[in-house]
């Protein structure tokens, strides 16, 4: 619950208690009058009602819980769900958590009402790992313990697959290969990731064929670091194609990556789950308009 404090200026002598919170904080005055009312803003240590006029020299102290997370209607396919676990099929464009200055409009808020839960950030219940706001795809999350300490176990053992369709930039890939390189912050950027640096990270593909200069991969995870496969191929020099951080944007094109399949054991039940989601319209457009040759390698025997 954090703290905020100020002293009242001799300018602002005379105006109530309420409105100087509110404008000083930054605050409504609603909230700034809920404040008052529980305890949490005193005036030189003692409590004191909204209208209080302050007279100047006071020193204000409050304590600002944070807002809870606030569920939203966000349209999201489910593609299973129990009372220990969900999976998804998150679309491109959907925030998975909220953050600094985001608390709303995330998949997080679209499934609180679902009851996800599970882990120490309140920011994160039930999140067990993330994909990239512009990549769609699968993702479990979990229900509460012991659902979430058994999947961040598996996740940790490699016991999860997770496998993506990703088209990139260039020809000549050999036809099934592993980039096993570490991935973790950039030194030189901050706010991007790099290969050869970092945590260990494993990433394997297979070709499933090449058309107009750019080829369409079957790509698995061994590991999850941040923008792995994103790093990985752009280290080989195949970025991804249309991904704005590490390769090439185009306009109208988003990033061409899909989580495509998730197998998994239960991690209450032990029942083997095998799931699919079927590559997004926007990334089979995209696709076909590189090549019209790449048609045949989207579906789900692909």
């Amino acid at each position: 619950m954090p703290g905020e404090s100020f002293r009242v200026s001799s300018s602002e002598a005379g105006e109530r208690l309420d409105r100087l919170i509110a404008r000083r904080l930054g605050i409504s005055r609603s909230r700034a009058q809920r404040l008052l009312e529980e305890g949490r803003a005193r005036v030189g240590g003692n409590d004191a009602e909204p209208s209080f006029r302050v007279r100047g020299g006071e020193l204000i102290e409050a304590h600002l819980p944070e807002e809870g997370l606030k569920p939203e209607k966000i349209p999201v396919p489910i593609l299973f769900e129990d009372e220990h676990i969900i999976v998804v099929d998150k679309p491109a464009g959907l925030v998975v958590h909220p953050g600094a200055g985001n608390r709303s409009g995330t998949l997080v808020n679209a499934l609180l009402e679902r009851g996800i839960a599970g882990g120490e950030d309140p920011e994160r219940p039930g999140v067990v790992h993330r994909l990239d706001r512009d990549t769609s795809g699968l993702m479990v999350l979990a229900k509460g313990e012991p659902a979430y300490s058994r999947l961040v176990g598996m996740l940790s053992e490699r016991r999860v697959s997770r496998v993506y369709r990703a088209v990139v930039v260039g020809e000549g890939l050999p036809e099934t290969g592993t980039i096993d390189s570490p991935v973790g912050r950039d030194p030189e950027r901050p706010a991007f990731m790099a290969a050869g640096v970092g945590r260990p990270a494993v990433t394997h593909f297979e070709v499933l064929g090449e058309a107009a200069g750019h080829t369409m991969l079957r790509v698995r995870l061994e590991t999850g670091r941040t923008h792995q496969i994103r790093v990985h191929l752009a280290a080989i020099g195949h970025p991804v194609y249309a991904d704005p951080l590490y390769g090439t944007p185009v306009p109208g094109r988003r990033l061409w990556l899909h989580a495509e399949r998730l197998s998994f054991e239960h991690p209450v039940t032990g029942e083997r789950l095998e799931l699919y989601a079927p590559i997004p319209e926007d990334l089979r457009e995209s696709a076909v308009a590189l090549d019209p040759r790449f048609e045949g390698l989207l579906g789900a025997g692909a």
